[in-house]
């Protein structure tokens, strides 16, 4: 057998086992290990390599901007930041058509440029936006479509721990990942907001249970005063960490640092946090991290694997031998991803196909930057595409008991996003320079 046939095969036993239940970081050092050892014959190069990558792969103070935006993220929802966001929102598109769905995604937007996981921001605005929705008339399967939709932008606008985990795996610069999300980032946000807005025009019945937009009532308007308080907090927080990266105050380690201090002051200030509720959020922040690191010490064996098979050569050799050009090889690229986030989750996506695509890319001379932005537009796709949409799952388990969806109504809400989420990356693709215009 040869080492390609082991690397692929051992591709094919990866997706199987991660189908199967199997934690994708277990499973790539395993199968890994297991590659290693069939191609070199040894074992003890085998459990060498694995030994090394554990020393290695990690050992970088850089890696300190997982657990502090990691932290950022779960203060900022402790102190009721995304709920201050979707308030303004809120009272700034009422009188829109789909007003409330307008508001959702802007709040998104202001909390992912704070947070950076959609996860979280799926969870937080269940909670805070399908009640009112739902209040004032609009159909359940779009309150929950819009949440979820709009939840995706946690992983692209920045910080980002898709963008840092690809940065990592692609030896990128996270800021300049950071700053080549801002564009694409809005652009999806605009695109859903228009959307929303053609839906309430076109097909008012999808959006609203009588067909018909209502205003909010003008006794629960916020002052402009009470505006500002709530405003003030999110942009010294988008101020300070995304203004001091793209200033060049900071990196992107000491920006993190910098979020944790003011979400922790924030926290303490608005009285939201405890000392149970402080030990609680370090343990989450602990367990995430350690997840994303352990994940990171297994693709980086996985990594060594391929190269050691020479397979990412390999395939390059095929696609020349083929005719395959710099599209056709973004095509499968796509559309490779788009079939795994029907089955597995975003990280795993990337840390499998990743290390045997970015040789390729590289060979073509694609920009790395841009193609990772690429790259995330479309794992974040299979957040909203069934069976294994998580974005969906997450809003179906935040949903209250007296909304009775079920996860196919969910997955029927989210359908539409979908469709918007594939046209911008489809412009993306063809645009290079969306993502790429403010790191000139």
């Amino acid at each position: 057998m040869s080492n390609t046939t082991i690397a692929l095969c051992s591709l094919l036993l990866m997706l199987l086992c991660i189908y199967a239940g199997m934690h994708v970081a277990i499973t790539l050092g395993v199968v890994s290990f297991i590659g290693v050892w069939l191609i070199r014959g040894d074992m003890e190069i085998a459990a060498n390599l694995l030994a090394q990558a554990a020393s290695d792969a990690i050992a970088s103070h850089i890696f300190g901007v997982v657990p502090l935006f990691v932290l950022t993220g779960f203060l900022v929802a402790y102190a009721d930041i995304g709920k201050d966001a979707f308030d303004v929102a809120n009272q700034l598109f009422r009188r829109i058509r789909g007003g409330l769905g307008v508001a959702t995604v802007a709040a998104n937007a202001v909390f992912a440029a704070i947070t950076g996981i959609s996860i979280a921001s799926a969870a937080v605005f269940t909670r805070v936006a399908v009640p009112q929705m739902l209040r004032f008339g609009y159909q359940p399967k779009f309150a929950v479509g819009v949440v979820a939709g709009s939840s995706v932008l946690g992983m692209l606008i920045p910080p980002s721990l898709l963008m840092i985990l690809y940065a990592f795996l692609s030896n990128q610069s996270v800021g300049d990942m950071f700053t080549a999300g801002i564009v694409p980032g809005l652009l999806l946000a605009v695109a859903f907001s228009v959307g929303i807005v053609a839906m309430c025009w076109l097909k008012p019945e999808l959006v609203y249970l009588n067909g018909q937009h209502q205003d909010i009532p003008a006794d629960s308007l916020m002052s402009w005063s009470e505006m500002g308080l709530k405003t003030i907090p999110l942009a010294l927080l988008i101020g300070l960490v995304l203004g001091g990266i793209y200033a060049g105050w900071f990196t992107a380690t000491e920006a993190g640092a910098v979020g944790v201090l003011l979400a922790l002051l924030i926290a303490l200030v608005r009285r939201k946090l405890t000392l149970k509720g402080f030990w609680g959020v370090l343990t989450e922040t602990g367990h995430v991290t350690v997840s994303v690191s352990f994940l990171i010490i297994c693709a980086n064996v996985y990594t060594r694997m391929l190269a050691m098979s020479g397979t990412p050569q390999a395939l390059v050799e095929w696609m020349s031998m083929a005719g395959f050009g710099v599209v056709m090889f973004m095509f499968l690229y796509v559309l490779i991803i788009l079939l795994l986030g029907t089955i597995i989750d975003s990280s795993s996506i990337m840390l499998i196909v990743l290390p045997l695509m970015l040789p390729i890319a590289q060979q073509f001379g694609l920009n790395l930057v841009w193609f990772g932005v690429v790259t995330v537009v479309a794992v974040e796709i299979g957040l909203l595409t069934p069976p294994f949409g998580l974005s969906a799952f997450v809003v179906k388990s935040s949903l209250d008991g007296s909304v009775p969806l079920s996860i196919g109504d969910v997955f029927r809400g989210t359908a539409p996003f979908t469709l918007m989420m594939a046209g911008v990356l489809v412009i993306l693709m063809a645009f290079p320079s969306l993502s790429l215009v403010l790191l000139k």
